[in-house]
This record gives structure tokens, C-alpha cells and sequence, in this order.
């Protein structure tokens, strides 16, 4: 059964409690850096108090590893929230127990309140049965607006949502699993898929999935440097992971006898360290000893870009070096403005850190769209199915 939306279930004076990923970045101050997510979720919201709900929110922040830390409260998000909502937002002192209860107790049609950071609880991330049905008593309503987490199978995601018996995808959730939705079923070609970050081990069921989808697919990042080195090239310094080289040529070979097309980097920009305030360019197949790739170079951008702007279809997931330097940024940056040039195609960016690269080079506009789960986009290209996505469909 297809979930539903939440415009298609009734909220007029229900406790609607919705998961939501306010896991934002944080001023040293202790306020609200970079706001995005929770924009993101003001549509889900707002309709919920315009239709007289009695709204919950959950979310998590950071990594508190199951106890409570004041550095990680979402303090500083319902402040945030409330100002952006001209409205209160009350904020309980758990995610769980009589103070909360207390609290989503209180609430009023058209009211919003707030659970403590959600991870602040064991019970959360070991998706606990007794944490999940203690959510699970907040709520006549359940509504998920958190694609970030959707691949995590923990108590507010996943398990306790079978207690819940009104279900469905917030605004945010649903305009993903339509956009991703797109790539997974039938593209207009060409189709291009453009894959970095790190680690291979992260990123290989991804590429073999693509493999038969994906007219080309370009690899760059410091994973690109693995697939270089299993093809004899030396390295240098770099990033490789040694025990992932069989599976990349075993990839390498698979592309080339089923006529796949990979595009590896052509040149890289290397130096000592990434904290280097400049990198040198050099050809892919000679970095030297004493230096390490951080970021493809102006070649393979060329490249690349090339193949983008004859693209229909793009997905991207990964950078293409360390850009947060900007000795290391062009090959992401250049990337990001490539795929900003494909006119009438469709352009996906698959989250993570790539959103703020995207928002960095200016194209956020002109792209189709930009997801906000690094991992959950990964996950669903892959053909994994979602345990946050599976439980509102059971």
C-alpha cells in the first residue's frame, strides 16, 4: 500500500506528531547557523496548524549518544522556529516521560510543540520497543517530514510508527520520493551520474546499480583515487583504501565488458596536506611521492562538463575533493555550475554536503533539486528500500 500524503488525512484537533530533521549546525553563540532544514519543513508545518492540529515535533541534533547534553538541545531550533512561525513553540525538558507527556498534554488546537533532542534517549538509535510506544502515546497522527533519516530504522522513523494509526509523508518527504522517484524508473537519456566523497566501501552498490542505468558515470573524490590506483597508478599520498582495490577493478572490468562508460579524473590538484593555502595540478598518473590528490583538476572539469551539458538526466552524490578549502573547491564548484548549464533536463543533487557546495557555487536556483539526505538518496538510487518510507506503507 502506497503511503499517503498529509494532505490527505485528517488533523482538526488530532496530536499530529511529525518527525522532522532539525539537525542543524549551531553558532558558537548557541543559535541557529545555517536554517535550511527547518525552512524545509515550514510547509508540513504550517498546514498542520492551519487545520487545527495540535502539533508535535521530534527531531534529533548531533551525536549526544544517548544522554543529555545542553550543547545539543533544540533550545536554539525552537527559538528559531517560533520566530519563523509568529508563533510559541514550547519546548519539553525529554524527548520521553512525564514532563513531555505534560506538555503535548497541554497543547491546543493550532499549538506546537516540541520533544527534547530525540537522541538525547538510548531508546531512539536502538529503536527500543518501550521508547517507540512512549512516542508513540504523543500521537493520534503520524507524519514523517524527515528524508535525512529515513534510512536509519530507529524508534521515531520506524518503530513507532506501527502504533500510530494514521500515517503518511509530510511535504518535504513526499516532493523526494517524487523527484528521486524519477531516476528510478525510466530517464530521459543521456543519463549521467556523478559520484565522490570518500570511501568506496560506501559508494560501490550505488555505482553497480548504475552501471546499467547510467549512460556515464564520472568518479571523483577521494574514491576516485582508489579506482586510479587499481588500475596500476601510483598515488603518492593520497587516500586510497587497499583493501577496496579488487572490488574496483572487478567494477572497472564489469564496466568495460558491458560497455559501460567511466570517467575517471584526467588530472587532480595535489599538495602535502589539505590544509594547504594552494594545490598544484598535476596529470592523474603522476602524484608525487611526498603529495596527495585533494580535488580533481581543470581537465577532468572540462571533461566532465563536456558530458553535462549533453546530459537530460543528472544525479550527483559526493564532492569532487575537499572543498570546505578553497585551494581544493574548483572541482566541486565547477561541477556544481555544469550541471547548473543543462537546460530542460532534470538535475538531482543528492544532499549531504553537497547542498551547501551547491548553495556555495550559486546554482541552487537551476537545479531541479537538491535533496536534503545524503545517505537516504544514496540508499533509494541504490534500490534500498527505506525503513522510514516502509513503515508508512505498512
Amino acid at each position: 500500500m502506497a503511503a499517503r500524503g498529509i494532505a490527505d488525512l485528517d488533523l482538526q484537533g488530532r496530536r499530529v506528531f511529525i518527525r522532522v530533521d532539525f539537525n542543524v549546525p549551531l553558532t558558537p553563540a548557541g543559535g541557529v547557523s545555517d536554517a535550511t532544514r527547518i525552512r524545509e519543513s515550514l510547509p508540513t508545518i504550517n498546514h498542520a496548524i492551519e487545520r487545527g492540529a495540535r502539533v508535535v515535533l521530534a527531531s534529533h541534533l548531533g551525536r549526544p549518544k544517548g544522554r543529555a547534553r545542553p550543547d545539543l538541545s533544540l533550545l536554539p531550533v525552537a527559538a528559531y522556529l517560533a520566530e519563523a512561525l509568529g508563533r510559541d513553540v514550547v519546548l519539553a525538558d525529554e524527548p520521553a516521560g512525564d514532563g513531555a507527556k505534560k506538555v503535548v498534554n497541554d497543547l491546543r488546537d493550532g499549538g506546537v510543540a516540541m520533544l527534547e533532542n530525540l537522541r538525547f534517549s538510548p531508546g531512539e538509535e536502538a529503536n527500543d520497543e518501550t521508547f517507540a510506544r512512549g512516542l508513540a502515546t504523543y500521537a493520534d497522527v503520524y507524519v514523517n517530514d524527515a528524508f535525512a533519516t529515513a534510512h536509519r530504522a530507529h524508534a521515531s522513523t520506524a518503530g513507532m510508527v506501527k502504533y500510530v494509526a494514521s500515517k503518511g509523508m509530510g511535504f518535504l518527504l513526499e516532493r523526494e520520493v517524487k523527484m528521486l522517484g524519477k531516476l528510478v524508473g525510466e530517464v530521459e537519456r543521456p543519463f549521467v551520474a556523478v559520484i565522490g566523497g570518500t570511501k568506496v566501501a560506501d559508494k560501490i552498490g550505488l555505482l553497480e546499480n548504475l552501471l546499467g542505468r547510467a549512460d556515464v558515470v564520472c568518479l571523483g573524490g577521494a574514491m576516485a583515487n582508489t579506482f586510479l590506483s587499481a588500475q596500476g597508478v601510483g598515488m603518492g599520498r593520497s587516500l586510497v583504501e587497499p583493501s577496496k582495490l579488487p572490488i574496483a577493478r572487478a567494477f572497472l572490468a564489469k564496466a568495460e565488458s558491458s560497455g559501460g562508460r567511466i570517467i575517471l579524473p584526467r588530472d587532480l590538484v595535489v599538495a602535502e596536506d589539505a590544509r594547504a593555502e594552494a594545490g598544484t595540478v598535476v596529470p592523474a598518473t603522476c602524484v608525487p611521492d611526498g603529495q596527495a590528490a585533494f580535488d580533481i583538476g581543470p581537465e577532468s572539469v572540462a571533461e566532465m562538463s563536456g558530458v553535462l551539458s549533453r546530459a537530460r538526466t543528472v544525479f550527483w552524490n559526493g564532492p569532487m575533493g575537499v572543498f570546505e578549502s578553497p585551494a581544493f573547491a574548483a572541482g566541486t564548484l565547477g561541477v556544481a555550475k555544469a550541471m547548473a548549464s543543462v537546460m530542460g533536463g532534470t538535475t538531482v543533487v543528492g544532499g549531504g554536503d553537497l547542498a551547501a557546495a551547491v548553495e556555495r557555487a550559486g546554482v541552487t536556483p537551476s537545479i531541479t533539486h537538491v535533496s536534503t539526505g545524503g545517505g537516504a538518496s544514496l540508499e533509494f538510487i541504490e534500490g534500498k528500500k527505506l525503513p522510514g518510507l516502509a513503515a508508512l506503507e505498512s
